[in-house]
């Protein structure tokens, strides 16, 4: 065949790029004693006793395919967790969806919403992969810079931004945020819902970080406004799972019902071992976060201390496991050039703001899910850059 195979590719995912952050670490991870601070991977194991459900489910042969929306014992037990959790009430029949981690349910349901000419609504910076997803489905994101509101959206810029763009099918909120770590208190998640429900418009709302609330009790924005919002959340992050690939789809059972078809289009099913370990993380592992949380906050204080003292400013982290730390006056205010030659030079990997979007540039992404070695490690060497690096206006003259 000798015209361009590409010509024949759908032109959007033609248009898809490789994540500039998976670039950035096949980059850092080629440097031999590099000390990582880049991604949002627990440093924790999954417990065990989720572990040995899942062997044990393969011991009893527990290997065959299950129903598409996922079994019905591990959605009871979903159903009942958000429910003690967050006060939430899903119909385990009908209300439910196990997917293949939040991405597949971002995806699916991105796949059963959009239509070409649809917006999305992001607030920016974000996580990567919501605009691309947009994309796809050839849809718009349009993006709020919330750089200037302390990285949270506010009621008046929401509505504005809904008034004059008629097209927004979806408002993609995700709290507590990554990169940035904000979340939102039940007044202000009260505020959104109130702008929101004025518009024909879903709220995707990716919640997976909501057992990592550090500051105030984490509340799920499907209780302000459950005819519109789509609940996303998993085990990921709680329970030290990323590798198990599992989350969960929840929302009005006539919207969920056409969000199943595509998550059965792309998947048949999630495995059947990740069900048996998710089982067991509902049932019986709901204290499993407690300990993973506490040392998570040793961690923030730890790495907010080093990174102030350098003289980097930080919104104030509610959740997650991540600092969004303005790069101080004195150093390279480009932060990809920044954060390379901080690579080259300490073997240190951070990632740049501007990575995240509009409103991220300037910044710099910590990942304290690293161990406490490694942050006392990132603040050894970070402080010896910015100590050979930074110059003042005496410097300069």
């Amino acid at each position: 065949m000798k015209k361009n195979i590409l010509s024949l590719m759908k032109p959007e995912v033609v248009a898809i790029k490789q994540q500039d952050i998976f670039k950035f670490n096949a980059r850092a991870k080629a440097i031999p004693g590099v000390i990582n601070m880049t991604i949002g991977e627990p440093s924790f194991n999954t417990p065990d006793h989720i572990k040995l459900a899942a062997i044990k489910a393969i011991e009893d042969n527990k290997t065959h395919y299950t129903v598409p929306e996922g079994d019905h014992e591990l959605l009871n037990a979903v159903s009942s967790y958000l429910h003690v959790k967050y006060d939430l009430n899903y119909d385990p029949e009908s209300e439910i969806i196990a997917t293949t981690g939040v991405t597949e349910g971002v995806f699916s349901a991105f796949n059963a919403i959009l239509q070409p000419g649809d917006e999305v609504l992001i607030p920016s910076p974000s996580f990567t992969i919501y605009g691309p997803d947009a994309n796809f489905n050839q849809a718009t994101p349009v993006y709020i810079d919330t750089s200037k509101t302390g990285f949270k959206v506010t009621p008046d810029v929401l509505d504005e931004i809904m008034r004059t763009h008629p097209k927004i099918k979806i408002f993609l909120f995700n709290y507590p945020s990554n990169p940035t770590g904000v979340s939102y208190t039940h007044n202000e998640l009260a505020g959104l819902a109130d702008v929101l429900r004025k518009y024909d418009v879903f709220v995707l709302s990716d919640e997976i970080y909501s057992e990592l609330t550090y500051n105030f009790k984490h509340e799920a924005f499907a209780k302000f406004l459950p005819e519109q919002t789509l609940l996303l959340n998993g085990l990921s992050k709680s329970h030290a799972m990323t590798g198990w690939r599992f989350g969960v789809v929840c929302g009005p059972a006539e919207i969920i019902s056409q969000i199943n078809k595509i998550h059965e289009l792309a998947t048949t099913s999630i495995t059947s071992i990740t069900q048996a370990a998710a089982l067991e993380a509902y049932k019986n592992g709901l204290d499993d976060p407690i300990k993973m949380r506490e040392e998570y906050c040793q961690r923030r204080d730890v790495l907010a201390s080093g990174l102030t003292k350098l003289g980097f400013e930080c919104p104030n982290p509610d959740g997650a496991f991540y600092l969004f730390g303005k790069i101080p006056e004195g150093l390279e205010q480009d932060d990809v050039k920044l954060c390379f030659d901080i690579l080259e030079q300490e073997h240190l990997a951070i990632l740049p703001g501007s990575y995240f979007g509009i409103g991220g540039e300037g910044y710099i992404r910590f990942s304290y899910a690293s161990s406490m070695e490694n942050i006392e490690g990132c603040i050894k060497k970070l402080g010896e850059y910015v100590a050979t690096h930074i110059h003042t206006d005496e410097t300069a003259m």
